[in-house]
């Protein structure tokens, strides 16, 4: 359960740990911060969260240290997340209806590389299952006085089973389901695990969907009385030309920020190593040169004051450095939370904190 050991014994325990089935070894460790969030048993994770404030996209982030999306599919253990110190957590993805996701074995590790492949294909419960456990979460009553709440981001995208001329309805009924619920919501239309999902980045259906989300987003605002601000994840392997097409097209659309960026479909950096022609996304040290590029041509394209959020290949507090120089205002980590365990999360935060002081 790797997640559930101190920072301390972490490096002691990973070997024995990476001897379960990737896959086999991330439920064990979902269910067991399930079963122990809000216990006295929580504090084998528990860390002070570093107070280091920034304002973004019209929230207040505690910190500028994430979880990804993709780690916590269903929701299941917020609270568990929010005591390891993140500043925001997102969760999801998150689809209209259950699904499988694609065959097993669907997750690999690549040690040699700080890497993992996964196909998983958004297997999660559904949306109402989700819904359901966001809102069983007290992060947002536990947050302690005078301190702002953990911010929750929740992530959608479409089902397997839905054509994608039909991506849109999908997107919007999940926007609906978790608007109220969200201090963020993020589109993901760049997994490489859902058949043709990335198309959803090109130029034409990219503007359709993004202008059917920010209409959408408009009628819940008002039905809710909030605006919730709208994240657009996109893929690590765009070229230039492709960068300044999305970037342009979140302006047009009114998009609050970007998340850049998800796995890369590239093996060259893990070429001949065990497991590395396996299909789907490569996550981890690997990509994270393909993510700061993108990253800085966001920055170039958007300006200066357009939300950007750094992941991909933070093993380190120094790659979260990197990713902050290459333009990003906040990170998000993943695959160096199975790495390095959670001190990787105060280590990261306390580093960036550092660094604004200096400034």
């Amino acid at each position: 359960m790797p997640l559930l050991l101190p920072s301390s014994l972490y490096g002691l325990a990973r070997p024995f740990l990476f001897g379960f089935d990737p896959e086999h070894a991330h439920e064990i460790t979902l269910d067991g911060l399930a079963r122990t969030q809000n216990t006295p048993l929580a504090c084998a994770y528990a860390a002070t969260r570093v107070e280091d404030p920034i304002q973004l996209a019209g929230l207040n982030f505690p910190n500028r240290v994430g979880l990804a999306a993709g780690l916590d599919k269903n929701a299941r253990c917020i609270d568990a997340f929010a005591a390891m110190g993140f500043g925001f957590v997102e969760v999801g993805t998150v689809t209209p209806k259950g699904q499988p996701g694609n065959p097993k074995p669907r997750m690999f590790r690549l040690p040699q590389r700080d890497a993992l492949i996964n196909r998983l294909g958004f297997n999660n419960e559904g949306l109402d299952a989700f819904l359901a456990n966001v809102q069983k979460a007290r992060f947002r009553k536990q947050a302690g006085a005078g301190k702002s709440p953990m911010l929750l981001g929740l992530n959608i995208g479409k089902n397997a089973a839905t054509p994608i001329e039909r991506a849109v309805d999908d997107y919007l009924a999940c926007l609906d389901g978790v608007y109220p619920h969200a201090d963020y919501v993020t589109i993901n239309i760049s997994s490489p695990n859902t058949a043709n999902l990335r198309s959803l980045q090109s130029d034409e259906a990219l503007d359709a969907l993004l202008g059917a989300v920010a209409e959408r987003r408009e009628a819940l605002a008002t039905r809710h009385g909030k605006r919730a601000p709208l994240f657009v994840k996109i893929a690590p392997d765009l070229d230039d030309a492709q960068v300044a097409v999305i970037a342009a097209t979140l302006q047009r659309h009114g998009m609050d920020g970007v998340i850049a960026t998800n796995t890369t479909l590239a093996r060259d950096a893990v070429a001949g190593l065990p497991h590395a022609q396996e299909a789907g996304g490569l996550s981890g040290a690997p990509v994270r040169e393909a993510s700061n590029r993108v990253i800085a041509q966001l920055r170039a394209a958007l300006g200066k004051d357009f939300p950007i959020i750094g992941v991909g290949g933070i093993l380190s507090a120094a790659d979260a450095k990197a990713k902050i120089a290459a333009g990003a205002d906040v990170v998000q980590i993943y695959t160096g939370l199975i790495y390095r365990g959670p001190g990787l999360v105060r280590e990261t935060a306390q580093a960036l904190q550092r660094d604004r002081r200096k400034a």
